[in-house]
């Protein structure tokens, strides 16, 4: 493990009431994107940190309003279960003062304007960008041109009540803050792209300049950008895990979250306003965060991408069971094998990275589905995925650990069991399904990058590996 990661200690407290704990701390840090991962991760280190009684929380859901109601019932205090491999910890975090659903507009537009709000975080996943080809905000997609509409209509003053997107969102909160004259903010996103924060700007800033371009130049003035690398394994709550907090913790929790005992949280040193003491609760701030993006987008990410593609049709459902196959734990290695050599690191610390992870892996009491990682390949693999295959491209090899994750994921767009919830692949799946094999592997490729399908070599090889893993599928 690094320098910045380490094991959570167990906190043990009788019962979900304030009355016994911390109070909730005055909100200074705004999220949005309320789910498991930031309330294992973001929360959990302000919940460490020294000075963890200064930084409430007010976090926002995307847009629904179940989870915001059941934290609120019980003061937003939830139970962080940590899973090891032989027991599980319990420790009730406190760090959530308030909860509210994305679509509460008013609170949404309160907080970012007020003056005490110094840090604005998000986890809205890849596809909450609406980025274009070029990484700009994609000003064609339906719902930022529908944003865009509600915007000049009077919008911008109801906020997330009728604004659906992410960068909409986050400019109608920039622009009650420029109009409050509330002073500079930091924006940190905690999504898994590469440069997540400036990412998040960027997008921000191009609806900004399309609806009002005074407010872009309150953005381009105000609004710190901190990159940010993050790292832990956390499954979706099960109904098991929400008994297993009542009996074994004592706690009637609705929301609970479990998560593994490893931790890691990277963070580009720009800030430019306050901020928690998180790397006194272990976190790491460093001039460049760029190889901790790449170790982690494309060894971990882009294994499990491979994993969650290829081992279904060798009859495996978790990360666990398929490491334990051989066969899955030679095609990571190969992946491995190929990207190690373009991550800006050190290489006996890849090394080290890598037979960590398989320690990782191998905690039989993780249930990390890989139905959920297959989830957003669109938006994945052109960050896990095509550094590598350019740069093997341009030396003049077709590499083998990258075809297969491509064609095990074509094979999965024509199985016909993609889920809704994976944004822009049924459409894509639709129209490649009843394609033959190569057909279906240009069009797949064209959609992560329209130059992929250029290379008869590469296009031939998806095709094969596509074609194989068709027939393995359940």
């Amino acid at each position: 493990m690094s320098t910045s990661s380490r094991a959570w200690r167990s906190v043990s407290v009788p019962h979900l009431s304030r009355t016994s704990g911390r109070a909730a701390a005055p909100v200074r840090h705004v999220h949005l994107g309320l789910g498991a991962f930031v309330r294992a991760h973001v929360a959990a280190y302000t919940e460490q940190a020294p000075d963890a009684a200064q930084w409430g929380i007010a976090a926002f859901t995307g847009r629904s309003t179940a989870l915001a109601e059941q934290l609120t019932a019980q003061d937003c205090l939830y139970t962080l279960v940590v899973r090891g491999p032989r027991a599980d910890s319990f420790s009730v975090v406190s760090s959530l003062s308030r909860a509210f659903a994305g679509t509460d507009g008013p609170a949404w537009l309160r907080y970012l304007a007020a003056p005490e709000t110094a840090i604005v975080t998000l986890t809205v996943t890849e596809a909450g960008y609406r980025r274009d080809a070029s990484g700009g905000l994609d000003l064609a997609d339906p719902a930022v041109a529908a944003d865009m509409q509600s915007w000049r209509q009077g919008g911008r003053s109801a906020g997330p009540a009728v604004l659906g997107t992410v960068p909409a969102r986050l400019a109608a909160g920039f622009a009650a803050r420029q109009a409050a004259g509330a002073g500079p903010v930091t924006l940190l996103s905690c999504d898994n792209l590469p440069g997540n924060s400036s990412a998040a700007a960027r997008v921000t800033l191009d609806f900004a300049a399309a609806a009002d371009p005074r407010v872009a130049e309150w953005i381009a003035g105000n609004v710190h950008v901190v990159d940010t690398l993050v790292d832990r394994i956390t499954p979706a709550t099960t109904k098991s895990d929400v008994a297993l907090v009542r009996r074994n913790a004592g706690l009637a929790d609705t929301s609970p979250v479990v998560t593994e005992p490893y931790t890691e949280w990277v963070l580009s040193d720009t800030f430019g306003t306050d901020r928690p003491d998180w790397p006194g609760a272990g976190a790491l701030i460093t001039s460049d965060v760029r190889p901790y993006e790449e170790r982690k987008l494309w060894l971990l990410n882009g294994a499990h991408s491979l994993v969650a593609y290829a081992a279904p049709g060798r009859g495996h459902q978790t990360v666990t069971q398929a490491m334990a196959d051989p066969v899955v734990l030679a095609w990571v290695r190969e992946w491995w094998d190929e990207a190690g050599p373009y991550v800006s690191l050190p290489r006996p610390e890849i090394a080290a990275y890598c037979e960590a992870l398989l320690e990782r892996w191998g905690n039989t009491r993780m249930r990390h589905l890989l139905g959920q990682i297959a989830v957003g390949g669109l938006q994945k693999l052109p960050v896990r995925i095509l550094p590598v295959l350019r740069g093997e491209l341009a030396l003049g090899r077709v590499p083998g650990g990258a075809i297969r994750i491509l064609g095990a994921w074509v094979a999965y767009l024509r199985s016909g069991g993609v889920p809704d919830a994976d944004p822009g692949a049924g459409e894509l799946a639709a129209a490649i399904r009843s394609a033959d094999p190569r057909a279906a592997a240009r069009q797949a490729l064209a959609a992560l990058d329209p130059a992929l399908a250029d290379y008869p070599e590469l296009l031939a090889a998806v095709s094969a590996a596509s074609a194989e893993f068709s027939r393995s599928r359940p």
